[in-house]
């Protein structure tokens, strides 16, 4: 028996136009401070949506997700934070496996969206 194991990818970009407006208003200290802590709450909300989902607790995900709209948005990253309304919009509908599905989206776009954007700050140093 074989068994074929899938392993989607999906391409993400950091919307350099809305980092750009982020430098041009806070200045090169301000906007990387404010990148870098995105960064780190961008991981620490998506490993609370695990935990969250895990425990069946759909208001706080739904809240949780919200939040990474949000956080995504303002820091360029637009296909996280329509994924996070994925969320969002499975939980509205009651919808387990879809919620199940789009959070495991969520969580692999969220992981390759912090890379990227790492790799963005990385470029400008």
């Amino acid at each position: 028996m074989h068994v074929l194991q899938m392993r989607p990818t999906e391409q993400v970009s950091v919307d350099q136009e809305r980092l750009g407006t982020l430098y041009a208003q806070l200045g090169e200290a301000g906007a990387e401070d404010v990148v870098c802590r995105a960064m780190e709450e961008l991981a620490l909300r998506m490993s609370h949506c695990d935990r969250l989902f895990r425990e069946s607790n759909w208001d706080e995900l739904r809240k949780n997700s919200r939040s990474l709209i949000a956080i995504a948005d303002q820091v360029g990253l637009q296909k996280l934070a329509v994924v996070a309304r994925d969320v969002m919009c499975a939980i509205d509908q009651h919808d387990e496996v879809a919620v199940a599905a789009t959070l495991t989206r969520l969580i692999r776009i969220g992981e390759r969206s912090l890379t990227a954007i790492w790799d963005t700050q990385d470029m400008s140093i």
